[in-house]
């Protein structure tokens, strides 16, 4: 029962494991050190447990002390959590982790005007090709690349993007046509679900065993198309900054056939949604995707938007 919680003896012996030291976690609360000894005497009182091994020079968390921290610790950071969800005193703050490419090549060249919008909002924008389980100690929310993994979210598709050959300028004079791709340098990334043979496939042609240099990022491999490295497939998403200032080109758009696909999902655990900050950060995600806007009040974890 949370009104039979012992608050006081449960914050003198967080600090303690903590610091280490009866006489550092007594600095902290600015009490005695023997207030700190008697709070946790009386905890291992109330539970019948013996929380220390202690020393003349140190203290030691036995077993049943370091169980306790941890859970002690972990409810201490949740309680955290509830209270900058609803305070108006502090800052409002969005922890974002991404998948690398879409971080570096989509989102963050756009986050200037994000935080333009919003200048009141603390954003962290971390990025790694792993896929973190929610609840988090650490994010708000996800981008994932691939259907996300974990069902007790609330997912939502990033819509589709379009996939095909793209290559510098010096390099399309030489790809009129689908056969000359058998005769340049053609780039990978190891990771992308769209391939070189399903594009061949896609486009009835025999399928060419790739001849050229692999990258387990897209955002490498956009990069070695735009240094003349040979031909790169795709997505546009990703690469329309290329595109678009002419360091990139589609040389065979309009004599083949692009793939479409819904490479990017976002994800949030339950409760999220309640943060002002979340919701400011996500609907301007969508708009800036062109992607309809999200209905917060209808989501849930479980909810998985079709991907349309």
């Amino acid at each position: 029962m949370a009104g039979r919680l012992p608050l006081t003896q449960l914050r003198a012996f967080e600090a303690a494991c903590r610091l280490g030291s009866f006489a550092a976690a007594a600095q902290e609360l600015a009490v005695t050190p023997s207030a700190v000894s008697h709070a946790i005497r009386e905890l291992e009182r109330m539970l019948g447990t013996v929380l220390f091994q202690r020393s003349p020079r140190k203290i030691e968390p036995t077993p049943e002390g370091r169980t306790l921290y941890r859970h002690v610790m972990n409810g201490f950071d949740q309680l955290q959590r509830g209270l900058q969800e609803i305070t108006t005193a502090g800052p409002a703050r969005i922890r974002v982790h991404c998948a690398p490419s879409f971080a570096a090549q989509w989102l963050s060249p756009r986050l200037g005007r994000f935080l333009g919008l919003f200048p009141a909002v603390e954003l962290k924008l971390s990025a790694s090709p792993d896929y973190p389980l929610f609840p988090s100690e650490e994010y708000d929310l996800s981008i994932v690349y691939g259907e996300p993994r974990q069902t007790d979210v609330v997912a939502i598709p990033l819509g589709q993007e379009t996939v095909c050959p793209l290559c510098a300028p010096a390099i399309a004079s030489r790809v009129t046509a689908i056969d000359d791709l058998l005769s340049v340098p053609l780039v990978r990334s190891d990771h992308n679900r769209v391939t070189w043979p399903m594009w061949f496939d896609a486009n009835s042609a025999i399928a060419a065993t790739p001849a050229g240099p692999r990258f387990d990022r897209s955002f490498m491999a956009i990069a070695a198309a735009v240094n003349g490295v040979g031909v790169v497939l795709e997505s546009t998403r990703l690469a329309e900054r290329e595109l678009q200032s002419g360091q990139l080109v589609a040389p065979l758009e309009g004599q083949s056939q692009s793939l479409r696909h819904v490479a990017h999902w976002m994800v949030w655990p339950k409760g999220a949604e309640r943060k002002h900050a979340f919701r400011c950060f996500v609907t301007w995600l969508v708009e800036e995707l062109g992607i309809p806007r999200i209905d917060f009040d209808k989501t849930a974890p479980g909810h998985r938007t079709p991907p349309g």
